[in-house]
C-alpha cells in the first residue's frame, strides 16, 4: 500500500540550485531553460523567480501573439524593455528584477533578442523557456556563445519520493553508509516505491494526478495512464506542427515503435534498434537518420551509441547506425506499450522488465548529468553502459531480477581492468572492495558512481 499524503504537491526539484549559481554568477548571460515539454520549466522558473528577486514579469508568447510585436521593429534592449514595461503596465529594475520569456520558440525575434541583451545588459537577469520542438527549429539567428543553457528532465525517482512526502527515506538515503546493505524494510519500501514509479514516471502533470488523486491505488493509477496517453498525444500533435520538412509520419512511427524495439530480445536487455519495419518501404539508417536526430533534439528520446572499444572517446568507436533507443520518460513508455500497472506492481512482465529497468537506469544517469551515454559490444559480450566519470571508465551492467550472474562483466573486467564494476538489479546494496564489484539495487542508480 503506497500512502498519499494532502492533496497539495511540492514540486521540488533538484534545477532549483543550478538557478541559484546562474543567479549568482558575476558574468551571468541570458539564461535558456532547455527540456521536452510538460517536464516542468515554467512552474520551476516562476517559483525560483519569486523566491529569489523583488519583482517577476512574465511573458508567454503562445498566450499573448501581440508580444511578437514589440521585437518587429528592431532589436535594441531599451526600447523592448520600455515597451514590455507598457505593456505589463508595471516599471522594471534592470538590478533587482527579472523577466521570464516563457514559450520563446513562438518569437524567434526574441530568442535571437538575447543576444543583445547580453551585450547592452549584461547583469539584467532574463531567462527564457520553450519546448525543444520549437526552439531547435527556429528560423531567426540563434545567440551562440551569448547565452547559458540549463537542461531540464522529467522528475527522478529522489524528486518523485520529494513530492511523495518520504522524508525519512529521503533523509536515510542522504546520510547512509554505502559499506552496509539497507534495512529490509527500507529496501522492500523502497523497491515498492521504485515499482510505482516506473508506472507513474517522472512528468509533474502525471505525478500531480497520482498524488492528488484520493481514491485506491487501482483507479488512481487508472487515472494516471488517462493523462499519460493525454500527454502522448499532445507530443504527437506537436510532432505533426513543428517538423516541418522532416517526415511527420517517420517520426511518429519511429517514436511509437521504441517500446517494441527495446522488448524484442529475449534475454529483455534492450536491443541495438532496428530499421527494418518501422516505415513501410524504407529499410536503411540514412533515410530515418533525420527523423531520429530530430526526436533526440527536441528531447523526447535518448540515443546510446554502441561502442565496440572501451576506451576514451567512446565516439571514436562507435558506427553512426548502431545504437538504442531509449524513452524520455520511462512512464510515458510503459504508457505506449499499455503495460497493466497491475503487471508491473506484480514485477511479472516477462522480458519486458529488461529493457524498463534500462531505460530508468539511462534515464537516472542523464539526469544526473552522466551523458551522453555509451553501451558496450565486442564479440559476444554486451554491457549495458560504460561510463567516462573522473578519467576512469566504469562498466554498469543491469539485471531486472534477482539474479545478477553477469559473464560479459568478468570479460569487460578481464580486458579492461576497470577500478570497480557495478552490477544494478533487485538486490540490496553491497559494495565489494576486494573483489571490485559493486551491487546497487537498481533504484539507487542516481547514487553512482560510489568510489
Amino acid at each position: 500500500k503506497i500512502t498519499k499524503k494532502g492533496k497539495g504537491l511540492l514540486m521540488e526539484r533538484q534545477i532549483y540550485a543550478q538557478l541559484i549559481d546562474w543567479k549568482e554568477k558575476k558574468d551571468r548571460k541570458p539564461l535558456i531553460l532547455k527540456g521536452a515539454r510538460q517536464v516542468g520549466k515554467t512552474y520551476i522558473l516562476k517559483e525560483f523567480s519569486r523566491q529569489n528577486f523583488k519583482n517577476v514579469h512574465y511573458l508567454n508568447f503562445e498566450e499573448d501573439e501581440l508580444l511578437n510585436r514589440i521585437f518587429e521593429r528592431d532589436l535594441k534592449p531599451g526600447r523592448i524593455i520600455q515597451e514590455i514595461s507598457f505593456h505589463l503596465d508595471s516599471s522594471i529594475d534592470f538590478d533587482h528584477d527579472i523577466l521570464i520569456m516563457d514559450e520563446i520558440q513562438h518569437c524567434p525575434k526574441a530568442l535571437t533578442s538575447l543576444k543583445y541583451f547580453n551585450e547592452s545588459m549584461p547583469r539584467f537577469a532574463i531567462c527564457s523557456a520553450g519546448s525543444l520542438l520549437g526552439i531547435r527549429l527556429a528560423p531567426s539567428s540563434f545567440p551562440v556563445g551569448k547565452v547559458e543553457y540549463l537542461e531540464m528532465f522529467p522528475m527522478c525517482f529522489k524528486e518523485f519520493l520529494k513530492a511523495c512526502r518520504e522524508e525519512k527515506i529521503l533523509n536515510y538515503l542522504a546520510a547512509m553508509d554505502y559499506a552496509l546493505p539497507l534495512p529490509d524494510i527500507i529496501h522492500i519500501k523502497l523497491w515498492d516505491l521504485f515499482k510505482i514509479y516506473l508506472i507513474v514516471g517522472g512528468m509533474p502533470e502525471v505525478i500531480n494526478t497520482f498524488r492528488s488523486t484520493q481514491k485506491d491505488l487501482y483507479t488512481t493509477l487508472q487515472e494516471v495512464r488517462k493523462k499519460q496517453k493525454d500527454l502522448i498525444q499532445t507530443f504527437l500533435a506537436d510532432i505533426a506542427k513543428y517538423s516541418g520538412k522532416i517526415n511527420s509520419m517517420h517520426i511518429e512511427r519511429i517514436l511509437t515503435n521504441i517500446p517494441s524495439q527495446l522488448a524484442r530480445e529475449q534475454d529483455g536487455s534492450a536491443s541495438k534498434f532496428k530499421f527494418r519495419g518501422v516505415v513501410p518501404g524504407v529499410s536503411g539508417y540514412s533515410r530515418l537518420a533525420g527523423a531520429m536526430d530530430w526526436l533526440v533534439a527536441t528531447g523526447l528520446i535518448h540515443k546510446v551509441h554502441i561502442a565496440m572499444r572501451a576506451e576514451l572517446p567512446f565516439a571514436a568507436f562507435i558506427k553512426e547506425n548502431r545504437f538504442k533507443l531509449f524513452m524520455f520518460d520511462v512512464g510515458l513508455l510503459n504508457a505506449m506499450a499499455d503495460l497493466p500497472a497491475k503487471a508491473i506492481l506484480e514485477y511479472s512482465f516477462g522480458t519486458y522488465k529488461g529493457y524498463i529497468a534500462e531505460n530508468f537506469v539511462a534515464q537516472e544517469l542523464i539526469c544526473k548529468g552522466l551523458g551522453p551515454l555509451f553501451s558496450w559490444q565486442e564479440n559476444k559480450s554486451e554491457i549495458e553502459f560504460i561510463i567516462e566519470s573522473e578519467g576512469r571508465i566504469l562498466p554498469v551492467e543491469v539485471k531486472s531480477g534477482w539474479v545478477t550472474q553477469a559473464k560479459s562483466l568478468k570479460v569487460f573486467a578481464e580486458k579492461y581492468h576497470p577500478e570497480f564494476r557495478t552490477i544494478m538489479s533487485a538486490k540490496n546494496l553491497t559494495i565489494d572492495p576486494a573483489n571490485k564489484v559493486h551491487n546497487y539495487p537498481v533504484y539507487l542508480a542516481s547514487h553512482f558512481p560510489v568510489y
